[in-house]
């Protein structure tokens, strides 16, 4: 048993109406009250949590959340309580279920030009947000940077997540996942699907390495796991978590092939295969023919130029000519061409889900 502790001290004016609020309520243990003629400090242990209550401490009540599994099993149900000292009292579900927004639609135009700030997020990674409304929640879409290559301070971590994709547009960086084997690395035009939870840890990158990174819903939790060790000793590539597969696709040697709009070609990730429909990812050129006016109908039509210039025509806009670093999203409905592409433009294109309905003509 470790010599070192630590315990949260609450305030309490009369202590014996917090003994049985403290034990026979929430369920814990109380370890040690005294003085014996006056008890004034009582110390309590369970659910993780070591609390000192004392009578006459400064600090403030404060909040409690416990979270369970079953929290209509726990304390008779109830979700808010007060304890008799002042402790608000919040009963949650331990894992509650991941809500997945509607889908606010809107036609979004986010250019690099625009100067949008980069911010600094987790492990000193920079992020630029480029789908700054994120269509109601539910969407993230990240340009990443990490401007000094060289070991990343990572740890092992999973995503509470229902999509993710992450793209490397420059540089490279050394990933590590779960039952995948050793680490893999990460160049220009690869990517990774990260299926919901599995274990990873980003070890090494390149300066200045830049990744495109796609979440499900927006607001999704990151959580650490310091029990696993990685790379795992199995090699399982087969394996699924919540029906999705890992898929580490690469640029090097990919088939060409037409795409579904004239006047392009485009590269598949085999992300609709492996997420079983969920997603869609597909990389663009410029190939034969004049670019069509067209419609979808898939809920998120997310593209980010890698490459070169295109113009974006939508009915009733004015046209966009966007370059290197921009973003665009299209509403499901809405008429739209990509004119006048550069001989090296490069588009990378994620839809949910991944198999969808397109409609040419204006």
């Amino acid at each position: 048993m470790s010599d070192t502790i630590a315990e949260i001290r609450l305030p309490t004016q009369e202590l014996r109406n917090d003994i049985p609020f403290y034990t026979k309520v929430l369920g814990m243990k109380m370890d040690m009250i005294y003085p014996a003629d006056d008890p004034r400090t009582a110390v309590f242990s369970g659910h993780g949590l070591r609390l000192r209550i004392e009578k006459g401490a400064q600090e403030s009540p404060g909040t409690i959340r416990i979270l369970t599994e079953d929290p209509d099993g726990f304390a008779e149900g109830q979700r808010r309580l007060t304890a008799p000292n002042g402790t608000m009292v919040e009963i949650e579900k331990r894992h509650p279920p991941m809500v997945m927004p509607e889908t606010v639609h809107s036609f979004v135009v986010r250019r690099l030009k625009d100067q949008a700030p980069w911010i600094i997020g987790r492990a000193g990674m920079h992020y630029r947000d480029l789908v700054p409304d994120r269509l109601g929640g539910s969407i993230i879409a990240s340009h990443i940077r990490i401007p000094d290559g060289g070991p990343v301070p990572d740890m092992v971590h999973f995503h509470r997540v229902g999509f993710q994709l992450i793209f490397c547009i420059h540089g490279w960086v050394d990933v590590v996942y779960e039952d995948q084997g050793d680490k893999m690395r990460l160049t220009a035009g690869d990517c990774f699907i990260q299926p919901p939870e599995i274990r990873h840890r980003v070890l090494e990158a390149s300066d200045n390495v830049q990744v495109i990174e796609i979440g499900v819903p927006a607001e999704h939790v990151t959580e650490i796991d310091h029990e696993m060790t990685l790379p795992t000793p199995d090699y399982r590539p087969e394996r699924e978590w919540q029906g999705q597969r890992f898929v580490y696709n690469r640029a090097e040697g990919a088939e060409w092939v037409p795409f579904r709009l004239p006047g392009y070609i485009c590269r598949d990730t085999t992300i609709a295969e492996n997420t079983k429909g969920v997603a869609g990812v597909q990389v663009l050129r410029r190939g034969d023919g004049a670019p069509q006016w067209a419609a979808h109908d898939t809920d998120i039509h997310f593209t980010f130029v890698m490459n070169g210039t295109v113009t974006l025509e939508g009915e009733g806009r004015e046209p966009y000519r966007l370059e290197q670093g921009d973003a665009f999203v299209i509403p499901p409905g809405m008429k739209t061409r990509l004119s006048e592409p550069s001989q090296d433009v490069e588009l990378l294109e994620v839809t949910l889900p991944g198999v969808f309905n397109t409609t040419l003509g204006q």
